[in-house]
Formats: structure tokens, C-alpha cells, sequence
């Protein structure tokens, strides 16, 4: 059972209108769904690394005498806890790729402190807890471990010399949380896993009144003596943090040591006002795109081609509310992708129009041959967008950065230009044939005629 043109209307109506809350965002609820709050529409997507500016930064592995070859394992570990880190950082949408042998990319968009950055993905970030025994306290922050040796890395002189007896490591933690003391001050809380923990118990247990000394990287940053047994696998890490750095230790704990150490070998600040520049001239040509294809569509299909533009603006909202639903990241080729798509959205249209005008022209009465015209377009649509769909999908599984982004914008937009040329505009077509305006869609049969006996005459 076929719905009525009005029932079809509204549901067109509420696609619109909800494709126009989530991209444009108007309303906004912060505290649940009981305080709305209205702000300026403006369009919510994830802008890449040409449009936003940021970060571009090659990382290389470095063999090491455990790791004498780099292996295609270590780097797909390195590639797993770089993109653990960045993700913490709350960097929006970062591309992080292998590039090469033992070569890593990372583009991080809009990033405010790239050196910061740097060295969270940089650090090895190997945590070792120590057992000091008498020797630990406030004198040894800051020093290093170099083989048996405590060194001074100011001076490079040996403070005492102590072999490296490691209880656990960073590897048997669940979690770490930077957070404040009773008096204010940030630490690290961390937690262990089960069978750590019980590990972790047994040695405090045994150790009351002896040192544990916490090192980063073979760099000490704090030692407590153990005042008495810790259960439960949970203790803090007290080093005299800020905020930032008690944040960026919870990171590199979280996110977990790299299995081999990485160099930063180029590291690239694409400045915004270049973004920025790339934004306005991307949209300056989309405006004229959209411009020129509605203007085309009403000056040739005349009233149905009206209807056909206003099918292209739910579709305009529609696309936009799905890339910001995926959080896809919107770049320059992404643009090129979007006003591909429009093409392709009209180019539906088009097909559809030249069916109907083909039945009316063989007499055929106007509800039949917009049915007729509507069934036969649908195949043609079908067969004509299915090649292209297979080379973006194709993009998009061998493809990288922005060219993904090409091919998600580009995939995405077929597919809502054929619902839009199927669904939408036939119900505006359908809900004008029910008035006095079905006789400005007649007047598809004569769109072209003129124009046949001429090219008939010169053959």
C-alpha cells in the first residue's frame, strides 16, 4: 500500500529538519534534554590538516641491541601505541600511517602545542618500578640509570652505583590517572593488574621502611620509601608535577611503552592562515558549483527543474548531517569529493527528467509517464553510479589520508544523490501533480524539441 503525497511530504520534511539539527547544530543540550540551549547554526565537521593547519610529523624506528632488526611486528606495535597516545591527546581525527620500512606518519589537525606532542609520541615511555633498597629519596629525582650506574645528567658523574633490580613495569598497569593530592598538588594514580597487584602487595609487604624507586625511561622520577603494605594494586606517583606533565605521564602509561625507541627524522606547522586561505577559495568554488547547476536545472527543465533544486538542497543537508555523524574529517579533496557528488546528484535528475520527457512525447499521459519514467530511470541510475562507487570504494580501502577522505565524501554522496533522485524528488513531482502546477511538469515532453527537426534537417 502506497502512502499519500502528504504523508510522504512530512516524512521528507522531518529527513530535512533532522539533517539540519545534527550538522548545523542550532540546539544544543548540556545539561540534558530538559535546558536546551539555541546558539548561532553553523556547520560541525572535523576539518584535516590542509584546512585546519597542525602537525605533520615523520617518526623513524631505530634498531636497538634486543631489537637488532626492525620487524614488521615492532612496527605495527609502534604504529598501535602512537595512535593510543594521539588519541588521548584528544587531537580530532589524526591520520597516523606506516611509511616505508620503519617510517611512521602522523598529521595531527588544529594541535595547539606540536613540541608537546612530539614528545609524548617520541618517549619510549618504559616505567619501571626499582627496588633501592636504602638508597632512594628526593636526591635521586631527576637522575638516570645508565647500566649499573646512577648518573647525574648534568655533570655525567656517577651519583652511587646501583644494579637495576626492576619489581614491575608499566606493562603489568590497567590504568594511570593524573589527579590531585589533599593539598592540591597533581600526581599520577595507577593501577595494576590482578596478578601484579598481588605481586605489587607481597613486595610493599615485605619492604616497609626501604625504598621504591619509580624510573622513565631509565630517568628517575620519584622514590618513595614504602611507609606500609599497599593492597589492592592501586598507588600514586608523587614527582612534583604540574597538571600538563601529571596529564602526559597518564598518557604515556595508558597508552603504553613502544617496543622499540623512534626518532623524529621531519616534523612540518602547516600555519592556518593557509587553511584558512584553502577554505575560502574551496567554498568560493563550491558556491559557483551549486550556482551554476541550480541556474542549469531551472532554465532548462524549467519547473521541474525547480524541484530537482529544491531536492538537491535535502540532499546538501543530508550529506553534511552524515559526514558529521561518522566524525569524518572534511579536507580538500574531501571538498573536490562533495562537489563531485553534486554533479552526480544532478546527473540522476537529469536521467529521470529525460525519461519522463521520452514517455510523454510517446503519448502517454502525464501520471503514467512519470511512473513509467520513474521505473526505467532507476536502473540507469543504478547501472551508471555502479562503477563509480566501485572505484571510490577502492580508494577508500588502499587509500590514505586525504584521499580517503576524497573517497568517504564521494561514497557517501552517491549514495544520498540516488535517494534523493528516487525518494525526494518524486514525491515533490508526485505532490505537484495533485495541483494546478502539473501542467508546468507537462511541459517536460517539449524541453529539446526545437531543437530535433534542425539536427534532423542536417543529416
Amino acid at each position: 500500500m502506497r502512502l499519500s503525497h502528504p504523508v510522504r511530504l512530512l516524512g521528507v520534511v522531518v529527513i530535512a529538519c533532522a539533517s539540519f539539527l545534527l550538522a548545523f547544530e542550532p540546539i544544543v543540550f548540556p545539561r540534558g534534554f530538559a535546558t536546551p540551549t539555541f546558539q548561532a547554526p553553523a556547520l560541525h565537521l572535523n576539518l584535516g590538516l590542509d584546512l585546519r593547519g597542525g602537525s605533520h610529523i615523520v617518526l623513524q624506528a631505530k634498531p636497538t641491541q634486543q631489537t637488532p632488526t626492525i620487524t614488521n611486528e615492532a612496527m605495527d606495535g609502534v604504529l598501535r601505541v602512537i595512535r593510543n597516545r594521539i588519541d588521548q591527546l584528544g587531537v580530532a581525527e589524526p591520520v597516523i600511517t606506516r611509511q616505508g620500512r620503519d617510517r611512521i606518519v602522523a598529521e595531527l589537525p588544529g594541535i595547539e602545542n606540536p613540541q608537546r606532542a612530539i614528545e609524548l609520541i617520541g618517549k619510549t615511555a618504559l616505567l619501571e618500578f626499582i627496588d633501592t633498597g636504602t638508597v632512594g629519596g628526593e636526591a635521586l629525582r631527576g637522575k638516570e640509570w645508565r647500566g649499573d650506574n646512577i648518573v647525574d645528567p648534568a655533570t655525567n658523574s656517577v651519583v652511587v652505583k646501583f644494579p637495576k633490580k626492576v619489581v614491575l613495569t608499566g606493562a603489568d598497569l590497567v590504568d594511570a590517572r593524573a589527579q590531585f593530592d589533599q593539598y592540591g598538588r597533581p600526581n599520577v594514580a595507577f593501577t595494576f593488574k590482578n596478578t601484579a597487584a598481588k605481586k605489587f602487595e607481597d613486595y610493599t609487604t615485605k619492604n616497609v621502611g626501604k625504598y621504591l624507586t619509580i624510573a622513565l625511561d631509565n630517568r628517575i622520577i620519584s622514590s618513595p620509601v614504602i611507609n606500609s603494605p599497599i593492597p589492592g594494586g592501586h598507588g600514586v606517583i608523587e614527582g612534583g608535577f604540574t597538571l600538563e606533565s601529571a596529564r602526559d605521564l597518564a598518557v604515556l602509561l595508558r597508552g603504553g611503552a613502544l617496543p622499540v625507541p623512534v626518532e623524529v627524522v621531519e616534523n612540518r606547522t602547516v600555519g592556518p592562515l593557509l587553511g584558512r586561505d584553502s577554505i575560502d577559495r574551496s567554498l568560493h568554488a563550491g558556491y559557483v558549483a551549486i550556482v551554476m547547476v541550480v541556474l542549469f536545472m531551472a532554465l532548462y527543465y524549467g519547473f521541474g527543474g525547480v524541484l530537482a533544486d529544491v531536492a538537491l538542497g535535502v540532499y546538501t543537508l543530508m550529506l553534511f548531517a552524515l559526514l558529521t555523524l561518522i566524525g569524518a574529517t572534511l579536507t580538500l579533496p574531501g571538498i573536490a569529493g562533495f562537489i563531485l557528488s553534486l554533479g552526480v546528484a544532478v546527473d540522476a535528475n537529469v536521467i529521470i527528467f529525460e525519461k519522463v520527457k521520452e514517455e510523454l512525447r510517446s503519448g502517454k499521459t502525464l501520471r503514467a509517464a512519470v511512473s513509467t519514467g520513474w521505473s526505467r530511470a532507476i536502473v540507469t541510475i543504478l547501472d551508471s553510479n555502479a562503477t563509480t562507487l566501485i572505484g571510490a570504494l577502492v580508494l577508500l580501502w588502499l587509500g590514505t589520508g586525504p584521499v580517503r577522505g576524497f573517497a568517504v565524501t564521494l561514497i557517501l554522496g552517491i549514495l544520498t544523490s540516488i535517494f534523493t533522485a528516487i525518494v525526494v524528488t518524486r514525491v515533490f513531482v508526485d505532490l505537484s501533480l495533485d495541483t494546478s502546477a502539473a501542467r508546468w511538469i507537462q511541459r517536460l515532453g517539449s524541453v529539446g524539441r526545437a531543437a530535433r527537426p534542425a539536427a534532423a534537417a542536417g543529416e
